[in-house]
């Protein structure tokens, strides 16, 4: 109980209004949502959710008011099984122009299947802080991944798509502790030469607290100047919802969201779910931010997720009696 007496505690404190709390004014009006549940949501979860499960959830997501769906990944399909249904996945999106698909890649031949589908809008990249944890998610130390992230942004360019890079343990590596801001800075900065839509930064393993993500925020943007700036949460030590605030506040113009909190990293050991869709957009709606997602439907596609699933989902508004 006290655990969440906490977190209510400095939520009410980050959404007290700036004119009674001295905090500075909003930079942005609204900010998007990436819906990343399709992906980051389920790539973790041992059942196999069926493709047309799968399928759903993107079109629910698409009904409650995403534009941006991280759809899946192509990686390699031994060591991430519930994604294996990649290609046939995308081959049923439904077709829309208004809509961006996002494809996760790694590397060359990732990306080389996820251009080959002919229905992925943009690739996702992926470079990582530290050594440890890139040899073991991608194979690569953080060098390498940062120069794989941007010959991927490159080959999407290159095919008429956007790239975008992440980079991820942005906050701290579950083996090598707390990441330095500056390490962190310089990534975006050379990141940034490959013209990316966007630069995000991961908090992998849901380590950060909001005055460390207000730090980063603020130089990563002061570093890369009018490129946007991505952010992605996790939830596992209760900080997930803060942290988005204070990455809103410092001027981050999107924010991963996964619907019902689903998500965790096959190889990132603990690490909890993202951010719940519904707990982010009923924070920034209720703060003034305009995000284009109506709240009650996100409601009704998280309780029907939580049949797929089997079980109840970790977001809390979801739970929560209806508010007016």
């Amino acid at each position: 109980m006290a655990f969440v007496y906490l977190e209510c505690y400095v939520i009410f404190n980050l959404l007290n209004d700036s004119e009674h709390s001295g905090r500075k004014m909003l930079k942005n009006k609204a900010v998007e949502l990436v819906e990343v549940g399709p992906r980051d949501g389920l790539q973790n979860e041992t059942a196999i959710v069926s493709t047309a499960d799968k399928l759903e959830l993107i079109r629910r997501a698409i009904d409650y008011g995403i534009r941006r769906i991280e759809v899946t990944s192509f990686v390699n399909p031994k060591k991430v099984p519930q994604l294996a249904d990649a290609e046939e996945l995308v081959a049923m999106l439904p077709a829309r122009d208004d809509m961006t698909y996002i494809g996760l890649v790694l590397n060359r031949r990732g990306a080389e299947r996820a251009l080959a589908t002919g229905r992925i809008d943009e690739l996702g990249a992926v470079c990582v802080t530290s050594d440890s944890f890139g040899i073991r998610n991608q194979g690569q130390s953080s060098d390498e991944s940062l120069a794989a992230a941007m010959e991927i942004v490159a080959l999407a360019r290159g095919a008429g798509r956007s790239g975008q890079i992440t980079i991820a343990t942005a906050f701290g590596c579950p083996f090598e502790g707390r990441v330095a801001t500056q390490r962190v800075v310089e990534m975006a900065k050379r990141a940034a030469d490959a013209r990316p839509r966007e630069i995000a930064l991961a908090d992998t393993i849901g380590v950060g607290v909001p005055a460390q993500v207000s730090e980063m925020v603020g130089r990563v943007r002061e570093a890369v100047g009018d490129l946007p700036v991505r952010v992605h949460f996790h939830n596992t030590r209760g900080t997930g919802i803060a942290n988005v605030w204070a990455a809103v506040e410092e001027g981050a113009a999107t924010v991963d969201a996964s619907l019902g909190g689903l998500g965790g990293c096959p190889f990132a050991p603990g690490a909890a779910g993202n951010v719940a869709t519904e707990d982010v957009v009923y924070l920034l709606d209720r703060s003034g931010m305009g995000t284009g997602v109506t709240l009650s439907q996100v409601i009704e596609a998280a309780d029907w997720l939580a049949g797929v699933m089997g079980r109840p989902l970790p977001a809390m508004v979801s739970k929560a009696p209806a508010f007016p």
